[in-house]
């Protein structure tokens, strides 16, 4: 927090990183240490891919979902759909095809869609945080987290299928599938449509709890209303991810745009719930980031030999640039589209929602 405050210009999430690349590279030179610290910082690096997304992701996600202004997210709803799902899927295309025919490691072409689909998911805490700041007018505030909390859901669609195939192509056993062009419009459908359905479903149960709950004006009722909303978003993201095999991102999305637009008025006391949730969504961000440091940094710093070099630096500057270049063509082309539906948007918006697609924690989550 210290580090924080001083250096101010940075996000948070950034200096949290920057903490957990320096704990990683501390546990890498002090690998023959016995130290207790050195000890737990190795235990967490290599968590379980699936416990990762199941702890984080509802949380955030659910958060993101609460904070939607109702009545614009109304109106720019097929906006943001268009910059949800055929922009998600095309910049995880042309991402992979930069990745494919540009580095040079070797990468099969379902790693790189596999490297596309975590690229494509956008995080807009930084962003809302510098919008809030300067006054920016509500329309473009919707646009950038409404087009983040819905291709989050998109792009983990599309991640869990190429991912699928590449495994299936590495020979893992019981994990990977081969999943053709029929098969992966099947496994979009199942997981999109899917986990709305569930999402209604967890919702509708949500609802009837604070339904019940509603007027009973005492800090107990108050305290099983958050708690409640918790075991619900959690609860409905592993049934319809581990359960029911459809997005547990989808669903968590709709649970929580249900319970924003049809039981805000249900909370006896919204404040609690608002600062519980803020509270949650600040742990997991710390919790995420520095862990993602000290996996980034035992990676590249892991052995004998250097597994990111300076020339790797170079790629990744380049990647950036690649990345910026993508999302400005993406938004261009749609841009006679999506400046004459819903909310509208001006040139200037435009330019600012480019610049705006920071990369956060759902594709952190995805990397890890």
């Amino acid at each position: 927090c210290i580090l924080n405050f001083s250096l101010n210009k940075l996000p948070y999430t950034a200096v949290m990183f920057f903490i957990g690349t320096v704990m990683g590279i501390g546990a890498e030179l002090l690998d023959d240490s016995e130290d207790q610290l050195n000890e737990s910082i190795r235990l967490w690096i290599p968590i379980d891919s699936e416990v990762l997304l199941l702890v984080f992701l509802p949380g955030l996600i659910f958060k993101d979902s609460l904070g939607q202004n109702v009545h614009l997210f109304q109106k720019s709803i097929v906006q943001l759909l268009i910059f949800a799902f055929p922009l998600v899927l095309a910049g995880t295309v042309l991402t992979a095809l930069i990745a494919y025919y540009i580095f040079p490691y070797g990468w099969s072409f379902n790693l790189a869609m596999t490297f596309g689909s975590i690229l494509s998911a956008t995080d807009p805490v930084a962003v809302a945080a510098l919008l809030e700041e300067v006054g920016a007018p509500p329309r473009l505030k919707v646009h950038i987290a409404g087009e983040s909390l819905l291709n989050d859901g998109a792009a983990i669609v599309f991640f869990s299928i190429f991912v699928a195939r590449y495994l299936f192509e590495l020979g893992i056993e019981g994990v990977g599938e081969d999943v053709d062009w029929g098969r992966g419009v099947a496994m979009f459908c199942q997981k999109a449509i899917g986990g709305v359905c569930i999402g209604i479903f967890f919702g509708l149960g949500l609802l009837t709890i604070l339904f019940l709950l509603k007027r009973r004006f005492n800090r107990e009722e108050n305290v099983v209303e958050v708690t409640a909303t918790i075991a619900i978003a959690y609860i409905g993201y592993y049934v319809a991810d581990a359960v029911w095999a459809t997005s547990g991102v989808i669903a968590t999305v709709t649970l929580g745009l249900m319970i924003k637009f049809l039981g805000r008025a249900m909370f006896n006391d919204a404040k609690l719930l608002e600062d519980f949730w803020t509270l949650v969504e600040h742990l997991l961000n710390t919790i995420l980031f520095t862990l993602g440091g000290t996996v980034w940094a035992v990676i590249a710093n892991g052995g004998k030999e250097k597994l990111f070099t300076g020339r790797d630096w170079g790629y990744l500057v380049l990647l950036y640039i690649f990345l910026t270049v993508i999302r400005a063509f993406l938004f261009a082309s749609v841009y006679p589209l999506t400046s004459r539906i819903g909310l509208k948007g001006s040139p200037q918006e435009t330019i600012f929602s480019i610049y705006g697609g920071l990369r956060g924690a759902v594709g952190l989550a995805l990397a890890l």
